[in-house]
């Protein structure tokens, strides 16, 4: 079974990997994936083997505390906005930043002041005055040590139970600082009462408080900036969640009632005025207007609805008044789903993040290693304590792995967001990545390349018929017959006001066609084969309609008694974006294979319009997924796009399957990315954006590990011997926290993403 939980105490990668490793040795555990931004944690496990309380206790074990997840609690199910947890955070850290600074700037003051040439208080002077000089700086950094005091019940915490992470790193090279300041003070005391005075002036020169509380003090700073910046990353889901309205109105025996969204059930009859939002997905009764559907399909043009279409929860009604019976409610309304998609891609990881959560992993015992192997390498080499001992802290204030462990889930979280607005439902951060190798897509025609509803496209009239007449006649052949090419006809003469006449007798033949009469006369509908049969010359247009079956189109013959009427073509049109889509997918080195069941002809016609590489045509159903393997066989990284039933089993075969989002759930279930447009365009701003993504990946882990290459020699004191560099740890403290803010504000460059075309 699939259980998510709740994680807390977790602050860096080092402890997502802990906890992923702790859950991972429960026996019966197949799968965990711990989502660091989400504080959340996905396991798959065998009920007969282990339960929850036991997973949860592998949580503690790791040094941190898990719960059973409950949607109910979430901000977006309740019905009057709650509290936002990320808001809530910053105000505590914003609290806990203020006080450090009051306190700070006074211990610098004390510290540094008489470097500066600040003024002091006379009972600071001189070194008679040395106790209360060390003295009240110990006190000033209590409460500073105090505000911040969870890096150290988290740090050590983690650190006993053989798990340290970045707190651990903070917990330890402050401590570090503080207790040496605290023994510093015992040496003044002691060079007091012996009036050893060289002691006094030694140590009243080497405390390092000003030094503990610059560190904890700049790691709040810089976590606060990275949650502030963290905070925005989910702004998409944030504002789909916002979108939903508290309340709906139902229509019972008659009158209307104003209830909350939550006891709106199916069945329900709901009523909808001008500017109000859609509550639930339905299908409209009664009324018509146009629905602003951009917040979540990205469409900037309102779209008609009328008696039988279907309408989207959280769309706003634009223009007039309409009633909907209510289809899905709940967590199964579209914007829901919507949600629940992007949280779980969120909550999956990329290939590539499980590499730096690997690294992360080791790091920061190796960190602690180095720390200490630095600290003993300068005792030995002749350097001061002091000296040594501050080296030990860069070391270890330096090196926490933040940045790391950012690099990956933040631009994920971005990149996903921005799909979401776009109309694009990514739904696994696997398929983010994947989808910038990409190199073969095949295209479903039926749905996908075409709009999947037959249109009449040209009317060729004989000498002495008009185009209306011919219409209309043929509208009233087509009317009694179920044939998706009538409806295209009976579509066409809606367009131009024309109404059928009354059919009498009408008589269908298998592969010919239709012989309708009316009150006066008979008419042909049909091929040419029933033409002939019936004696009827059609030479004037048989060549315009043998080149409509070249193009694809399927030509119908109209036909009255003995005399020729004309030609109608009918076709399933190419989208208007099909052709650019196209182009696109092979500007960016992209083979365009289309897949059909269409007999070769058609095929080829269509290959042609939109000059495509190749097209397997005749395909059967089933035959589709062994198309798509056998690219695969062949070394390509294949994309498969439908939209049917058919489509099922090569979207789950294909390394990524994008569905259309006019299609079946079927497809939609089977598929890793779903365009909610049905427009292919949108394919090619899912491939371009997950190449944005992965570049902004890769930039942020070149920069984190780039930063950490340099940054751990510096202050282990590589470079001090040949050109005196040495790091001091509030410098080090400020150039960690600065790491991470350069991370997290390099992935939000993709909020600024735009999908650009060299067609349009």
């Amino acid at each position: 079974m699939n259980q998510k939980f709740s994680v807390t105490g977790m602050t860096c990668s080092a402890c997502s990997a802990a906890v992923e490793k702790s859950v991972k040795n429960v026996e019966g555990v197949s799968s965990v994936v711990v989502n660091l931004l989400g504080n959340s944690m996905l396991v798959d496990y065998n009920g007969e083997i282990t339960d929850q309380n036991t997973i949860m206790k592998a949580v503690d074990n790791a040094g941190y505390h898990a719960s059973v997840f409950v949607k109910g609690n979430e901000a977006k199910s309740s019905s009057e906005p709650a509290e936002n947890k990320v808001q809530a955070e910053l105000m505590e850290m914003k609290q806990r930043i203020i006080i450090s600074f009051v306190f700070l700037i006074p211990v610098f003051y004390i510290a540094m002041g008489h470097m500066l040439n600040f003024p002091l208080p006379m009972f600071l002077h001189g070194e008679k005055n040395a106790i209360s000089f060390a003295f009240l700086q110990f006190l000033l950094t209590l409460p500073i040590v105090y505000i911040n005091r969870k890096y150290f019940q988290i740090g050590f915490k983690t650190l006993f139970k053989g798990h340290p992470n970045m707190d651990s790193l903070i917990a330890i090279g402050s401590s570090a600082a503080i207790g040496y300041g605290v023994f510093a003070i015992f040496r003044i005391g002691y060079g007091l009462g012996h009036m050893d005075m060289d002691v006094v002036m030694k140590y009243s020169m080497d405390l390092y408080f000003e030094s503990a509380a610059t560190i904890l003090t700049l790691i709040t700073l810089g976590k606060f900036l990275e949650a502030r910046s963290k905070g925005k990353t989910s702004e998409a889901i944030s504002k789909l969640m916002d979108l939903s309205p508290k309340t709906a109105t139902v229509v019972r025996d008659g009158k209307e009632e104003e209830i909350p969204i939550e006891q709106v059930a199916i069945g329900d009859i709901l009523a909808v005025r001008p500017g109000q939002s859609i509550p639930v997905d339905g299908i409209i009764t009664e009324g018509s207007t146009a629905v602003d559907q951009s917040a979540l399909t990205g469409e900037s043009i309102p779209v008609e609805k009328g008696i039988g279409d279907k309408v989207i929860g959280a769309t706003i009604n634009k223009t007039g008044f309409f009633l909907f019976r209510a289809e899905k409610v709940g967590d199964d309304t579209t914007l829901s789903q919507i949600i629940q998609l992007v949280e779980d891609a969120n909550s999956s990881k990329a290939p590539i993040a499980k590499l730096a959560d690997k690294i992360s992993g080791v790091f920061v015992p190796v960190v602690i290693t180095i720390a200490v192997l630095a600290t003993v390498i300068w005792l030995l080499t002749g350097a001061t304590f002091e000296f040594a001992l501050s080296i030990g802290i860069a070391v270890l204030v330096i090196s926490c792995p933040c940045a790391l462990g950012l690099a990956t889930p933040v631009a994920i979280m971005v990149g996903t967001g921005k799909g979401a607005s776009n109309g694009i439902l990514i739904k696994s951060a696997e398929a983010l990545e994947i989808a910038h190798k990409i190199n073969t897509v095949i295209l479903d025609k039926t749905g996908t390349i075409t709009e999947g509803k037959p249109r009449v496209t040209d009317i060729l009239t004989a000498e002495g018929v008009t185009e209306e007449e011919l219409l209309k006649i043929a509208a009233t052949i087509e009317k009694p017959s179920e044939h998706p090419l009538a409806e295209a006809i009976l579509e066409k003469a809606k367009e131009k006001d024309l109404i059928p006449l009354t059919v009498t007798d009408f008589k269908a033949l298998s592969g010919r066609g239709i012989i309708a009469k009316t009150q006066d006369e008979t008419y042909y509908s049909g091929n040419a084969y029933l033409m002939q049969e019936q004696g009827i010359d059609t030479s004037a247009l048989l060549k315009a309609a043998e080149a409509f079956s070249e193009d694809g189109k399927t030509p119908l013959f109209f036909a009255a008694e003995k005399r020729f009427l004309g030609v109608i073509a009918v076709a399933d049109v190419v989208k208007p974006t099909s052709m650019a889509a196209i182009i696109e997918m092979k500007s960016l080195g992209i083979d365009v294979v289309m897949l059909t069941g269409d007999n070769k002809k058609t095929a080829e016609a269509i290959k042609k319009q939109l000059q495509m590489d190749k097209v397997i045509a005749e395909v059967l159903p089933q035959d589709k997924e062994s198309e798509v393997r056998k690219l695969q066989q062949a070394g390509k990284k294949v994309a498969m796009i439908g939209d049917g039933i058919n489509d099922a089993p090569a979207l789950a075969r294909a390394d990524v399957g994008i569905a259309i989002g006019a299609g079946t759930d079927i497809a939609i279930e089977s598929a890793d990315i779903v365009l909610m447009k049905s427009d292919l365009l949108d394919a090619v701003t899912a491939i371009t954006l997950s190449k944005a993504t992965i570049r902004n990946i890769k930039q942020n882990l070149f920069w984190a590990f780039f930063y950490n290459t340099i940054g751990i020699p510096l202050a282990a004191g590589v470079f001090y011997g040949i050109l005196h560099w040495k790091l001091n740890p509030m410098f080090a403290a400020a150039a960690m926290s600065l790491s991470s803010v350069c991370v997290v504000t390099n992935a939000l460059r993709l909020r600024f993403f735009k999908p650009k075309y060299k067609t349009l």
